[in-house]
């Protein structure tokens, strides 16, 4: 996404403890100019540096002088009475609450994950479905639920290298019509029919569909995601 905005550079630092320690004078001089030799820092309404939080907005302000650069606060963004944070968007999320998610980010909320094998059983039903393996721990996963998602199969093995983008269905969930116990996230893709074990699946989540429930078998969960399909197809394309 960053390079998509054209931003060229782009330099991680590791948060050691090290690092961490830095007093926020030490951090503008010995970090920021020392490395940087920055024209302009732009800073969030809310943001703080160093040891205890105690750089700000203000205090960057004040060393512009001294260090030779302008220094830019980007304002709050309201919307719907509220400012926007990664704090809220978080708790949208494991809400399942996808739209506002969505409509605070700017963009659908997405995740990658690699295709495994599961227990087939989708495909009894006429649902057969990507099981997703989510390397990134730390990445965070929406509460369970049914959801109406794009995918992007990022392919190097079984369609040859490239990325192909299908519409499907997502479940996020325990599967508790089948006893289930494990928190799987399972990918049903419309007008599928190959073999994508160890490709990544690039999930785009547009719509929460309903939570996820336990049936009265295996019938009534087909009978239900045939409306789940169609309702996706519906959001989908509309």
């Amino acid at each position: 996404m960053l390079e998509q905005y054209g931003i060229r550079h782009l330099v991680v630092t590791p948060f050691t403890e090290e690092f961490s320690l830095q007093s926020a004078e030490e951090y503008i001089e010995q970090f920021l100019v020392k490395r940087f030799h920055p024209h302009t820092i732009i800073i969030g309404h809310d943001h703080r540096f160093g040891k205890s939080r105690s750089g700000d907005f203000e205090l960057l302000e004040n060393s512009a002088t001294q260090y030779n650069f302008l220094v830019r606060e980007i304002p709050g963004f309201m919307l719907q009475d509220n400012t926007i944070s990664s704090t809220i968007i978080r708790q949208a999320l494991l809400k399942g609450n996808i739209d506002t998610a969505n409509e605070y980010l700017g963009y659908p909320y997405f995740f990658s994950g690699m295709v495994v094998e599961g227990n087939k059983l989708g495909r009894t039903i006429g649902y057969p479905t990507a099981n997703l393996n989510i390397t990134e721990e730390k990445k965070l996963i929406p509460g369970n639920g049914v959801y109406a998602v794009e995918v992007v199969v990022n392919s190097e093995l079984s369609m040859g290298n490239g990325q192909y983008h299908y519409s499907g269905m997502m479940n996020i969930g325990i599967r508790p019509t089948v006893e289930g116990v494990n928190r799987m996230i399972e990918v049903n893709i419309f007008d599928f029919d190959k073999e994508i074990y160890g490709d990544t699946l690039t999930i785009h989540i547009k719509k929460r569909l309903r939570n996820e429930q336990k049936f009265n078998g295996l019938e009534e969960l087909k009978e239900q995601l045939a409306k789940d399909k169609q309702q996706a197809i519906q959001l989908l394309n509309g």
